[in-house]
């Protein structure tokens, strides 16, 4: 691959992500009122995809050995009591992150 279509792609792959970035300022400008539609979306799809995170997340456990599935719970556990204490979602994230792999690399 020579370097004009590297450049190429990689100012086209750039263009799209600042377009995707600045279209809703351009759509939804400060005097028009936003749709009831997309501020129900902006209210409903944080949780739909937190959702589908920890189900993403969890699919692939195991059930038949007690290293295949504890560490998850554990550090699901982690995150929920966390989170319910702090009410911060990016030490949640990260203690969780860190109690699994710590499990996974030391105990199980």
């Amino acid at each position: 691959m020579n370097d004009l279509h590297t450049w190429g792609m990689v100012a086209v792959i750039a263009l799209v992500t600042a377009l995707i970035r600045f279209l809703p300022f351009l759509i939804f400008r400060g005097d028009k009122k936003t749709p009831k539609l997309i501020e129900k979306l902006g209210r409903i799809l944080p949780y739909a995809i937190m959702g589908m995170l920890v189900v993403y997340c969890l699919k692939g456990i195991s059930f038949t050995d007690v290293s295949g599935f504890l560490p998850s719970l554990i550090a699901c556990a982690v995150v929920a009591l966390l989170h319910l204490w702090r009410r911060n979602t990016l030490i949640s994230i990260i203690a969780g992150t860190l109690s699994y792999m710590l499990l996974v690399q030391l105990v199980f």
